[in-house]
């Protein structure tokens, strides 16, 4: 049974607030030292994976309009707290993370005012492959058995992030420019 888009009691919604409220814990368990987390890492996957779930749950059962705004929120908490978490315990540069952090918050902005208007601004394929990665350069940043020894592994998809965001950032601007163009007399015909 399809629920109302104005539902807030749903399933996907219960997994997104539970992501949202979990988040911190994530940022706490995320090592001091640069040496990566069996406990970490299970907790990271487990909410990285929980995105999943409650997007198919969403799909399953149909959106909401508080799950279209709550759930770019927890995966913009959890990624982007776990990046800085992981910049303030000296593995990820500050650079790399503040690109994607200027992205995800210009992103958001246009969806608020495209939003105000009526106009909705679904994720894209390339920005849904971007938080992938993300999700895996912290993941692999955690795994002890790439967090020291294969820095690079991380480190390289950590810029591959950083291309994708900024990629995929270019393609909502074209996408609000065509969208905000004017129709001329002959393109209507």
């Amino acid at each position: 049974m399809p629920v109302d888009p104005n539902s807030l009691a749903t399933w996907a919604n219960a997994i997104t607030v539970g992501r949202l409220l979990l988040s911190p814990i994530m940022f706490l368990l995320i090592p001091a030292d640069s040496a990566g987390s069996w406990v970490a890492l299970g907790f990271w996957v487990l909410l990285s994976f929980s995105d999943g779930v409650d997007g198919w749950l969403a799909r399953r059962h149909g959106t909401t309009n508080s799950g279209a705004f709550l759930d770019p929120l927890a995966d913009k908490v959890l990624i982007l707290g776990a990046m800085f978490t992981l910049v303030g315990r000296g593995m990820f540069g500050v650079v790399p993370v503040v690109i994607i952090a200027a992205r995800e918050f210009a992103i958001s902005i246009y969806r608020s005012i495209a939003g105000t208007r009526g106009v909705s601004v679904p994720a894209t394929q390339l920005a849904k492959a971007k938080t992938l990665v993300q999700q895996l350069a912290v993941g692999f940043a955690l795994l002890p058995l790439t967090a020291i020894d294969a820095a690079w592994v991380w480190q390289a998809l950590l810029w591959a992030a950083v291309a994708l965001s900024l990629i995929s950032g270019w393609q909502y601007l074209v996408r609000a420019r065509q969208r905000a163009a004017p129709v001329e007399v002959g393109d209507a015909l």
